[in-house]
């Protein structure tokens, strides 16, 4: 029988008090009060309440071994990333990956594959397959709901899929960004439980009246920690914290322990900051998490104070999975499924025609999924629009990955690059090829490393290009943690020497396909209109 003395947090109680845990066969054997001058913290450990773990471009695995250097216990995982290129067989590989190591994911059944009908993705997920994934064991809540308008109206294969959950008792999730009045009232008494997707203090605290419980995300680009945070004091009972897209350099600095020290540094009651980080994911969707009581499964961290929580170790089913920043978790094989179909592009398949004066541009948000949509005159060169370095109006690309097709092209501002090209095959949500550049000879450029590689990320200029490959369904590395967070950050920072004020250029380029947040984004069939869902003229 192992113990561990510390200072209990009995988060439940209120309470801190000198222990001894005993842990015996993996689970909490005794908590006894014992005198002693151990100054470190015993404490439940903190769940991800909503992420996709493919954005972190590592498989489960590999995930794992970073997360619990930060407490991470246990995530509440959406494969919809996966799910999008590879399908049913996309879901079962982050399953079987994931029981590989010792931290516990918990997966949902992807909701919306395709996201859209706007787009094109390398698999769908019917009723059936929803009804089948959600009868099984490894599958624990119906994962994002994000054809809103689809609820709203009452659409009969979504709420086919919302019943199918009901029906196997288990959580429906939310994506509903800025749903207000009346439709967030549908919305929510269609059986939708949570929203990661609040950006004002006014919608969040709308959506808890009716019922829902909302997510306080802070991920590597969406960022409403500083706009929500402040419900925490009255509302912790129904607040929980995820980072829904987290970069691996990112992760290598921490997860869901940050969160915590912020909540904390802003003198919210720390009970109330680790109700919301521990203990409410774990009720709210029945995982098999231990919550540090007698009985439960040892899953639990000891922290150096309750002010910075810095990690000392990390437990799980018993086991130290890690120790004072090292893990015990080593790499495992895995295989690499990928759906990858597309010829190189030429150049003039980036042309576009200047068939008036003016063109509507996608205004990227630093820190936020929304975009704008501005009406600015384009650049003129022998009858055709080209990207203007000097008013920061740059070309936009969406190039299907699973047929050979022609590039979807329009104009975005605010990436500020003023030479060469960055790309990307993690383009939310059906991850084709998404590229913004300064000439159609580097977006071709950037666009054809991708292609080259089979899935990556790249920045180029001119002869010059640094090229993350991502293997795995296009969207993951099959490098550790360590070399792909050290390989990202060399192209992050590329991409900022050719100009890019932006604080996360690649993760903000993953998102302007997002086609179900508003306003305009670009899909490979087109400029389309996240508020009026529906294609516009460019």
């Amino acid at each position: 029988m192992e113990k561990i003395r510390g200072q209990f947090v009995d988060i439940e109680a209120g309470e801190i008090f000198p222990a001894e845990v005993s842990i015996r066969d993996g689970k909490i054997a005794k908590i006894e009060k014992a005198a002693h001058d151990v100054p470190n913290y015993i404490m439940p450990g903190f769940t991800d309440a909503h992420i996709h773990i493919e954005s972190s471009m590592l498989v489960p695995s590999e995930f794992a071994r970073l997360a619990v250097l930060r407490g991470t216990v246990a995530t509440v995982s959406d494969p919809h990333e996966i799910a999008n290129v590879l399908g049913k067989k996309g879901v079962e590989f982050m399953i079987e990956n994931g029981k590989k190591v010792p931290l516990k994911f918990h997966f949902g059944a992807p909701s919306c594959v395709p996201a859209t009908e706007f787009e094109t993705a390398g698999a769908e997920l019917d009723v059936d397959d929803i009804r089948d994934l959600m009868a099984s064991p490894d599958i624990y809540y119906l994962a994002e709901v994000m054809n809103y308008p689809g609820v709203l109206a009452g659409n009969s294969e979504v709420m086919r899929k919302i019943n199918w959950a009901k029906y196997f008792k288990k959580p429906v999730d939310g994506h509903a960004p800025g749903l207000r009045g009346e439709n967030a009232w549908k919305y929510a008494a269609a059986g939708i439980s949570t929203d990661h997707e609040c950006y004002t203090y006014e919608e969040a605290r709308e959506k808890l009246s009716l019922g829902m419980k909302v997510i306080i995300r802070e991920g590597s680009a969406a960022k409403n920690f500083n706009a929500l945070i402040d419900l925490l004091p009255e509302h912790y009972e129904n607040l929980m914290f995820c980072s829904d897209d987290k970069h691996p350099d990112d992760l290598v600095l921490g997860h869901i322990n940050q969160l915590c020290a912020r909540a904390v540094a802003r003198d919210i009651d720390v009970f109330k900051v680790l109700k919301a980080a521990c203990i409410n994911p774990v009720k709210h969707y029945n995982l098999d998490v231990g919550l540090l009581r007698k009985g439960d499964a040892a899953d639990f961290i000891v922290v150096e104070d309750l002010k910075n929580f810095k990690v000392l170790q990390t437990f799980i089913n018993g086991e130290k999975v890690a120790e004072n920043g090292k893990t015990s978790i080593p790499s495992v094989a895995f295989e690499k499924p990928n759906n990858f179909n597309t010829q190189l592009k030429k150049p003039e398949e980036f042309a576009v025609k200047a068939e008036r004066r003016d063109v509507k541009v996608i205004e990227a948000v630093d820190g936020a999924l929304i975009t704008n949509e501005l009406q600015l005159e384009g650049l003129n060169e022998n009858g055709n629009f080209i990207a203007d370095i000097d008013k920061d109006l740059l070309k936009i690309t969406v190039v299907n990955r699973y047929e050979d097709a022609p590039p979807a092209v329009a104009f975005i501002k605010n990436f500020g690059l003023k030479k060469g090209a960055i790309a990307s095959s993690v383009a939310h949500d059906s991850h084709n090829i998404i590229a913004v550049g300064t000439s159609d000879i580097e977006l071709s450029n950037a666009v054809n490393h991708i292609i080259e590689n089979k899935g990556g990320i790249c920045a180029v200029d001119g002869e010059t290009a640094k090229v993350l490959p991502l293997p795995v369904a296009g969207i993951i590395s099959d490098k550790d943690g360590w070399e792909t967070g050290k390989m990202y950050q060399e192209i992050d920072a590329m991409a900022k020497d050719l100009g890019s004020s932006l604080k996360a250029p690649f993760m903000t380029l993953s998102f302007m396909a997002l086609l179900v947040i508003p306003d305009l984004k670009l899909s490979d069939k087109g400029l389309f209109s996240g508020k009026n869902f529906e294609f516009v003229s460019l």
